[in-house]
């Protein structure tokens, strides 16, 4: 099992990732994309490198161009590394 985070090292892994935030024992992204089609294209191209990380993240899709992302590790219980890494992942993303 992947070692949990302290605050402190949640804040420093944090702290250069534009748009995210913590929210208790998770990370939150929200993006609002041109359109629907826009949005969608982003959910996939996400799910793929989830996918490729064996890590996936809440995704929920509202409005007509909204997608908020929520990323944490469910089986450790909190935030790890692997959270951190993969939210970096999403931001290298086309459009990310």
């Amino acid at each position: 099992m992947a070692d949990l985070l302290t605050d402190s090292e949640i804040d420093e892994r944090l702290a250069p990732l534009e748009g995210w935030r913590r929210d208790g024992d998770a990370i939150v992204r929200d993006r609002e994309l041109e359109d629907f089609a826009a949005a969608m294209r982003w959910v996939d191209a996400v799910a793929d490198a989830a996918e490729a990380a064996n890590h996936h993240p809440d995704i929920l899709v509202h409005g007509w161009n909204k997608v908020r992302l929520t990323v944490t590790n469910h089986s450790a219980g909190g935030l790890t590394q692997a959270d951190f890494d993969l939210a970096a992942t999403i931001d290298a993303l086309p459009g990310g």
